[in-house]
């Protein structure tokens, strides 16, 4: 299976992709996990989203086009899912086109739908351990220290793109740039709107009777 899982920032794809991973055997491709990794390797393509990541906008097209479809192409047979790409109109023609090369394409897109006031509560509320990378919530996932990661003892922090001023300006490009995304797919019929305002449990459920009919076809 090829999945696109689009939704706005906050809205539960990193979290929804490790159980479709899990379930289904698939390679999570995140396209924010990817460029940090880029970033804190130091590479050249690194240094040229910095800037972009930090300040919330969106990475230019040349930068993520290249490294997703590096990423691509290491995915096994069973296929893959990618969280936070495609962003534009222009990663999806591209990736599209790159698909159909190798007489591929993209299988289904689950979109989830979450309202701004969630999303922002949910990204200003993380805080991530600097050390192994481990993700909590002031509210929603402490860790049993507060301030503190359980894993290591290091002090958590707010990444630089967790702030309220940077969500704002994400949730602002999501929806003039990435939304449209949307009706881009839906002209093929692969759309299934997903409720993501719900527990991570209700919309893993959704998500599984959606790809489990896909895989049964």
């Amino acid at each position: 299976m090829r999945i696109v899982l689009l939704g706005a920032p906050g809205s539960g794809k990193g979290t929804q992709c490790k159980q479709i991973v899990a379930r289904y055997g698939l390679l999570h491709l995140s396209s924010g996990d990817i460029l940090r990794q880029e970033r804190a390797s130091g590479t050249e393509l690194g240094k040229k989203a910095q800037s972009y990541m930090d300040s919330g906008a969106l990475v230019p097209d040349e930068i993520i086009i290249e490294m997703m479809a590096k990423a691509i192409e290491k995915a096994p047979d069973a296929g893959f899912v990618l969280d936070g790409f495609p962003r534009t109109l222009n990663q999806a023609v591209e990736l599209d086109k790159s698909l159909a090369r190798d007489g591929l394409a993209i299988d289904i897109i689950l979109n989830l739908e979450v309202d701004d006031s969630i999303v922002t509560g949910r990204i200003t509320g993380r805080r991530s351990c600097p050390k192994c990378g481990a993700v909590y919530h002031i509210e929603n996932m402490k860790p049993k220290s507060e301030g503190l990661c359980d894993n290591d003892d290091a002090e958590l922090i707010q990444r630089p793109d967790d702030t309220a001023e940077v969500v704002a300006n994400r949730l602002e490009t999501y929806h003039r740039q990435t939304k449209p995304l949307v009706n881009y797919y839906k002209n093929n019929g692969t759309v299934f709107d997903i409720d993501a305002g719900r527990s991570a449990d209700e919309v893993k459920v959704a998500l599984f009777e959606k790809l489990d009919a896909l895989v049964a076809t």
